[in-house]
């Protein structure tokens, strides 16, 4: 089981839960994707679907791995009071 669990405890998300991001994520880039060649082929339509896209997901990745870190030093860091 380590295989599909450790690089999913790794982001602070269960197996099920990493299966739904992930997923998420590719259905995400497969629509930019789409978006994109379709600018290709029409530069007047998706202008900016594809870049959006991109940027959007970035943010959303930055910024969990942001809050997973940030957990993980305050799990580290905090006093307890007894």
């Amino acid at each position: 089981m380590k295989p599909f669990t450790e690089h999913p405890a790794s982001v602070g998300e269960t197996y099920v839960e990493h299966f739904g991001v992930a997923t998420r994520f590719g259905v995400r880039m497969i629509a930019g994707g789409i978006g994109a060649v379709v600018h290709g082929v029409f530069p007047f339509l998706c202008t900016t679907s594809g870049s959006r896209t991109v940027q959007a997901l970035h943010t959303e990745m930055v910024a969990k791995r942001g809050a997973v870190r940030d957990a993980e030093t305050e799990r580290r860091t905090v006093e307890y009071v007894i």
